[in-house]
């Protein structure tokens, strides 16, 4: 397959991403973005497709198991909602088909009637448990295009710029 070169890097000539579009004159900024995202991107479909194929579930719903696996009293409908970044009606939604499959519970919370909160079964928590094991090593082997100290150099810089977004963010909404 045809190839250009892109920074210092190959990139197939058909396009596949909004990095392909790219050109050396736009600015490094813009290049470094959509190349974080194409990275962000790739690996989250693959992350969607295996979880699928693997388990029979959804990123959405790996990823709420997730946070109450992280949070074993449980969490309110309305902390899932702001830690997922969904609406509460996805929550909701999500929260459901779990909870069907017995693989959540939602008790009432004594200090709000009007809330819920929402925690792993056991059963929950065993195949999360397994789920995340076989999630560490797919993300470590789409991750291995990479030495350990390239990993490390990667880390520190995001972390440097993450750092710099929350402060230029900051107060916007």
């Amino acid at each position: 397959m045809k190839a250009h070169k892109l920074g210092d890097s190959m990139r197939p000539a058909k396009a596949v991403d909004l990095e392909t579009r790219v050109t050396d004159e736009d600015h490094q900024a813009l290049k470094l973005w959509l190349r974080l995202l194409a990275c962000t991107n790739l690996v989250e479909t693959d992350v969607r497709g295996r979880l699928r194929t693997e388990f029979g579930i959804t990123l959405p719903r790996f990823d709420l198991m997730a946070q109450l696996e992280r949070n074993p009293d449980g969490l309110k409908m309305n902390e899932l909602s702001q830690r997922l970044m969904v609406s509460g009606g996805n929550v909701t939604g999500l929260t459901d088909q779990l909870e069907k499959e017995g693989l959540v519970v939602r008790m009432d919370d004594p200090e709000d009637r009007r809330a819920y909160t929402i925690k792993l079964t056991p059963a929950g928590r065993a195949l999360f448990g397994r789920m995340a094991a076989v999630h560490e090593r797919w993300v470590i082997e789409l991750l291995s295009g990479l030495n350990a100290t390239e990993k490390s150099q990667v880390y520190r810089l995001l972390a440097k710029l993450k750092l710099h977004l929350v402060s230029a963010t900051q107060g916007q909404t």
